[in-house]
């Protein structure tokens, strides 16, 4: 009964509203109802497209437009493109191909019978293919949803999607939007020819050595024709200030949801895509103007951030087309799209034989983005365990651009603390954001998107480099509940030797060895006279340059022993006085290498402006003339003064001021304690304490010279190291004097620490040095003492951290360094508690411990200068 309704029940039509292209490249939420049939009200004018009886004259007008653009895309295509095949040969494909389905489905139920295996064989096909229905009901209505809005009115399309827009978006008129699309709309058919170049050349070897990667050979494309819907500009911006006199910069919301018909083969099978969208702000520089025609020397063109790709597989491949399987191949493509026209990667046209390649190809950073992603707190639970919902396995993915950072795997956890540092290049600030996507990991099949998503954030760099730092707690967006804590510094790229010293100071101090202090910039212009790595044969050359474990490739030039390039790339470079740029050129045929090159870039820093322009560089292993031509420029990172927010200073202080006054008081109450936590996770947004799981004794090494590290006053390094490692002279804030023949005022024995915090980094460093005079009761029992640290609130087993014991001692000395991630809002509600034991305790029965105490962390001294005191133990206290 339920088959024979379902084939009885009329195809529905859905009639989409004006207001619809608001929702773009966004999921559409289907209406449900009980009754059978769905209505969708019918409004213009997108309805307009298909149910209302256009005019007989409109009509025709449009037939023939559509004839002629017809006509234009199919003679631009024929001379490259195999000729389509006819109806009859595909009505008799699609009727094998779906008759093969079905004597696959029967046979597979007939197997199922045949064999005698359970039911439950049955379950899991039947399950994905219910999800997969749906899932491609859900995505075909948003194309559909997509093409009908790019076929509708300009004018209506970009008054409909204003309020969507970023404030930012500039419209000087409706009219100049409607202008330029019709100028797309002209110039559409021609453009098919550019693009299958750019497919065939770029994106079908990039496409067929990933899929090749997840064991599925063979990728090339067959035949690629756009379709006859142009692109869609929605939105203009054209920027008249922090603009160069020679450059106009402008910004456009593209959107592409084409009737292209793109066919490829994947191994022996034929596959095709329909109905590709593409959606994202992409950017045009007009550089440089010159003063003949046509007045622009080039363009650049390149989208800000990764755009939204959407599309639909047709054919044998068809079985890709599932969550999980199309999500490989969409990621591939974005990668490739990424690599070409997705900053800091740029699509250089160049339109005037007067200027220079170098002043249009070789990149332009405006500063280095250095991320710290700290922590997460109370992420959502996505494992299945036993008793029900487990927690999680939570990593983050950085991605600025096309360029991607992935944090390591915290197993089990869903207030992770990852301490995960990267650096990204920024060649635009304004526009470009940094977006965080975090993830629960799942083993399954390689290359498929196993993993169940915890929630994502952003934040517009702009707003760093305005700030020079930012470290805040963000709230996850798409999840129910979760913060991410992140820091972001802002540095500039300077020509100036003397800045390195300061920027080697600062890696040092930080201890992150993948860190850089400058920034290479290389523009590989051409080579001449390559030797042939085969008798009577050109090479196919291509070059490879490498900085440390950084590698940049060029395009492959077809039998040319002076190939041109005119390609650039940027290299981090973590010490310039030790680093070398690496060059080798190979013949693509064969894989010998016909030449190299290797420059010492601390060259470039007796060089004025630290650049070389268009020099040539003898190769080695290669033929007496042959030459590298080519561009190097070195630019030191430094960083820009840092902006503080009123604001949250001022909250800060009063979290002090409050933390300050609470820790005076002896015990203070628990409403107290309560009340300031409340004024805390107000301000920073905080949630429960999560501390580091316990690590073994580390010497901490760090640099010897003064440096600023952030907001706070500056603090010199050489004396923070001296009192953490327990040697030198010290001039951190001393409590107490050094008078190690005292037992301490309780008699039990005096310990000296060094704490301090380090702001950039958010950690808490606490060095154990010695004890001396622990009391010595019994002559024939002498203490085997150890060191136990707690930071409270929330004692527990993960904060914990231990010293090695020593064997028969009053007076043992550790010179042992811990560490805590901690942000200061929470270190301000800390408080270190210290215990010293000894292992006899244990054996003889009675009380192990033979002193402890606990110190406030809220202490200026300990953030500004750090803290280097004795303290007498104390009597055993009972836990709160």
């Amino acid at each position: 009964m339920f088959f024979k309704k379902f084939l009885s029940d009329p195809i529905e039509t859905v009639k989409v509203p004006a207001a619809a292209p608001a929702t773009l490249l966004q999921p559409v939420a289907a209406a449900e109802s009980s009754s059978d049939e769905v209505t969708v009200v019918h409004q213009a004018p997108l309805a307009e497209l298909e149910d209302i009886p256009p005019d007989p004259t409109d009509e025709e007008e449009d037939d023939n437009k559509k004839d002629s653009i017809d006509e234009k895309m199919v003679a631009a295509s024929k001379e490259e493109m195999p000729p389509k095949k006819s109806s009859a040969e595909d009505s008799i494909l699609s009727v094998i191909y779906t008759a093969s389905k079905k004597v696959f489905i029967v046979g597979s139920i007939y197997l199922v019978g045949y064999m005698g295996w359970s039911i439950a064989w049955l379950i899991a096909p039947v399950i994905l293919s219910v999800a997969r229905d749906r899932w491609q009901k859900s995505t075909k209505h948003k194309r559909s949803i997509a093409k009908a809005s790019a076929l509708a009115s300009e004018k209506e399309v970009i008054l409909a999607r204003i309020d969507e827009l970023p404030a930012w978006v500039y419209f000087p008129d409706v009219e100049r939007c409607e202008w330029l699309n019709k100028i797309l709309k002209q110039l559409w058919p021609n453009a098919n020819h550019y693009a299958r170049s750019l497919v065939k050349q770029t994106i079908e070897p990039n496409v067929a050595e990933s899929l090749a990667f997840y064991k599925l050979p063979g990728f090339r494309f067959d035949r690629i024709i756009l379709g006859t819907i142009p692109p869609r500009i929605g939105g203009v911006k054209v920027y008249d200030y922090n603009v160069a006199r020679n450059e106009i910069i402008m910004d456009l919301d593209l959107f592409y949801a084409s009737d292209c018909d793109i066919n490829f083969y994947l191994g022996a099978m034929k596959g095709g895509i329909k109905d590709f969208q593409i959606h994202g702000w992409i950017r045009v520089v007009m550089k440089p103007l010159i003063r003949t025609m046509p007045l622009v020397g080039g363009l650049q063109i390149f989208f800000l951030n990764n755009p939204n790709i959407d599309f639909n597989l047709v054919g044998i491949i068809d079985f890709m087309d599932m969550p999980g399987l199309s999500d490989l191949l969409r990621r591939i493509i974005v990668e490739q799209i990424g690599n070409i026209m997705v900053l800091p990667n740029k699509l250089p046209i160049s339109l005037s034989d007067e200027v220079p390649a170098a002043s249009l190809k070789m990149p332009e950073p405006e500063g280095i983005l250095r991320i710290h992603v700290v922590e997460a707190k109370d992420l959502m639970k996505k494992d299945i365990g036993m008793l029900g919902k487990g927690k999680s396995d939570p990593y983050a993915i950085v991605n600025v651009g096309s360029q991607e950072f992935k944090t390591q795997i915290i197993d089990n956890n869903v207030n992770p603390k990852w301490d995960y540092w990267c650096e990204a290049i920024v060649n635009s600030a304004i526009g470009q954001e940094v977006c965080f996507n975090l993830w629960d990991c799942d083993q399954g099949l390689p290359g498929v998107q196993n993993d169940d998503p915890l929630g994502r954030a952003t934040i517009e760099i702009v707003n760093v480099v305005k700030r020079g730092v930012v470290d805040t707690w963000l709230t996850l967006e798409e999840a129910k509940h979760g913060l991410l804590h992140v820091r972001l510094q802002w540095y500039k790229l300077t020509a100036e030797p003397a800045d390195l010293q300061a920027a080697l100071m600062e890696t040092q101090l930080l201890r992150v060895t993948s860190m850089s202090t400058a920034l290479l910039i290389v523009f590989i212009d051409s080579a001449r006279h390559l030797k042939s790595a085969r008798s009577n044969a050109r090479p196919d050359p291509y070059l490879v340059c490498s900085v440390g474990k950084q590698k940049q490739q060029t395009a492959m030039i077809m039998r040319d022993d002076s190939p041109v390039w005119e390609q650039g790339f940027t290299f981090l470079v973590g010490n310039p006085d030790n680093d070398t740029l690496q060059i080798k050129i190979y013949d693509q045929k064969t894989g010998l290498e016909i030449g190299q090159y290797g420059y010492v870039i601390a060259c470039l820093m007796n060089k004025e402006n630290m650049e070389m322009v268009s020099q040539p560089f003898q190769l080695q292993k290669s033929g007496p003339d042959s030459k590298l031509i080519m561009s190097l420029a070195l630019r030191i990172l430094k960083k820009v003064d840092i902006v503080e927010d009123t604001d949250v200073t001022s909250e800060a202080s009063t979290i002090s001021q409050l933390a300050r006054a609470a820790s005076v008081k002896q015990s203070p109450s628990a409403q107290d304690k309560g009340s300031l936590r409340d004024i805390q996770s107000q301000s920073s947004r905080l949630s429960s304490e999560s501390p580091l799981t316990e690590e073994e004794p580390i010497a901490l090494k760090v640099s010897s010279d003064t440096m600023n590290l952030s907001t706070t006053p500056t603090r010199s390094p050489k004396l923070f190291n001296a009192n953490l490692a327990g040697s030198g002279d010290s001039q951190l804030t001393h409590r107490f004097p050094d008078i190690t023949s005292s037992a301490g005022e309780n008699g039990l024995g005096r310990i000296q620490l060094s704490i301090h915090y380090m702001v950039q980094r958010q950690k808490l460093f606490i060095t154990i040095h010695k004890i001396m005079n622990i009391p010595l009761r019994d002559p024939t029992n002498i203490p085997d003492p150890y060191v136990k640290l707690y930071l409270l609130p929330g004692r527990s087993k993960e904060s914990k951290r231990k010293t090695v014991v020593v064997k028969d001692n009053c007076n043992p000395v550790y010179d042992a360094t811990f560490e805590y991630l901690i942000s200061m809002a929470e270190l301000m509600q800390s408080e270190l508690e210290v215990t010293v034991c000894t292992q006899k305790g244990f054996l003889l029965g009675g009380s192990p411990i033979i002193g402890m105490l606990k110190i406030s962390l809220n202490e200026t001294d300990i953030i500004e200068n750090g803290l280097n005191s004795w303290f007498d133990l104390q009597p055993e206290q009972k836990h709160d």
